[in-house]
């Protein structure tokens, strides 16, 4: 994608990045992303609004060709991040005069990073303006979205609100402003659900100050801009502060088949109630689909083999996905298939110390379940139903 104007002298001049299939070397990316920088032309000053991984500064320096930039004042860095920051030396190196416009604590990750010199930057406050001339932009520290230093940056004049990562996805800018259907709003789903919803509680503050901006365009870091930010902000409400839904997730993995016995019986049981089943086989899952299912889910249960003494590796990875994401869920129970011994449950209950859920009485079947286990598996499921009926999960 080449420039695209956003409104009168505000650009999108960032870059595409549709072949990249994992982000962090964690993250699986199916649609690719995108790296956003936005130029900002004020009638007397000009400001970049970070910008790109430092692979993709080629195509980042050709659309600021295309816009004929000769001078660029201000580059500012609403996150530290490499995929957002990293080609700022570049931009430093091409334009002498320009400096970096930051909070102090993302000045010192720039400099820890990328040893940019103590005299390029001018460090800003929570609310401080900066004047670019007939443009006004406004620094909104919104801590821990996803890192401590992250900022909003707000051109006042053009009700434009530039959100770096919150609010944004994993997909490539095809279009400059998202489109209010199902594969944006999954697009959108698995970026919250991998990313941000560890900080729900600081998301939720986050969203109200948005709501007090009332901005006419939130323009992310990743994937679209919105132009109609209404959707994706109640989206998030959803996600962040409503009650987990009558949904269960069922993460597991089966090496000679009594585990996935077990799973097929609690899912059988679970639907025949009326609970939506959200099933996952380890060996073969889409992390990002797991931790979208994870949104809202109401129960996770984790089903395993016993390996070595402990969990199947593919199972206590699980764990610690769910335990590093910090889903909404109320409740939690673990399944474990044994033949000698040995101590899965403990593990896996020690691998969730951050999974605010009650534990559900686990189920251990030894060597292949019996009507006696399958009768655990029941009593499991009738727990589950009876704890979402209790809590009005819908």
């Amino acid at each position: 994608m080449t420039v695209k104007k956003m409104v009168e002298g505000i650009h999108w001049v960032g870059a595409n990045h549709l072949d990249r299939r994992l982000f962090d070397e964690l993250i699986p990316l199916p649609e690719g992303t995108s790296y956003n920088a936005y130029l900002v032309q004020g009638s007397q000053n000009t400001a970049l609004i970070d910008s790109v991984l430092p692979s993709k500064k080629d195509e980042l320096m050709k659309n600021l060709d295309e816009l004929g930039v000769k001078k660029i004042d201000y580059v500012v860095a609403n996150h530290a991040e490499q995929d957002h920051s990293g080609s700022i030396p570049f931009v430093l190196q091409r334009f002498p005069e320009c400096k970096v416009v930051c909070n102090a604590m993302c000045k010192q990750m720039l400099v820890d990073f990328m040893a940019i010199p103590e005299d390029r930057f001018l460090i800003v406050t929570d609310r401080q303006t900066l004047s670019l001339g007939d443009k006004t932009l406004e620094f909104v520290f919104v801590p821990w979205v996803h890192w401590p230093e992250t900022m909003f940056t707000f051109v006042r004049e053009d009700n434009v609100l530039f959100t770096c990562d919150f609010l944004g996805s994993h997909s490539g800018v095809t279009e400059l402003f998202a489109k209010d259907d199902v594969k944006t709003m999954e697009a959108a789903k698995r970026y919250y659900a991998e990313i941000m919803m560890p900080f729900r509680q600081l998301i939720s503050r986050h969203l109200q100050t948005i709501a007090q901006i009332n901005p006419r365009i939130v323009a992310t870091s990743h994937g679209p801009a919105y132009d109609n930010p209404g959707w994706i902000t109640n989206a998030y409400d959803d996600w962040v502060n409503k009650a987990p839904k009558n949904e269960a997730v069922i993460a597991y993995v089966s090496m000679y088949g009594s585990t996935a016995k077990a799973v097929e019986r609690l899912a059988n049981s679970l639907f025949k109630q009326g609970v939506v089943v959200k099933q996952f086989n380890l060996t073969k899952t889409d992390l990002g689909e797991l931790a979208i299912a994870l949104v809202d889910a109401g129960t996770i249960v984790l089903a395993t083999p016993t390996v070595l003494g402990g969990p199947h590796p593919s199972a206590a990875h699980a764990a610690i996905v769910v335990n590093a994401l910090k889903p909404k869920a109320r409740f939690v129970s673990i399944i474990c298939a044994y033949e000698w011994g040995g101590k899965t449950v403990d593990v896996l209950k020690s691998l969730l110390p951050q999974l605010k859920a009650e534990l559900l009485e686990p189920v251990s079947i030894k060597g292949a379940p019996t009507e006696k286990d399958f009768q655990a598996i029941d009593g499991l499921a009738q727990k589950i139903v009876g704890k979402h009926l209790e809590n009005a999960f819908k």
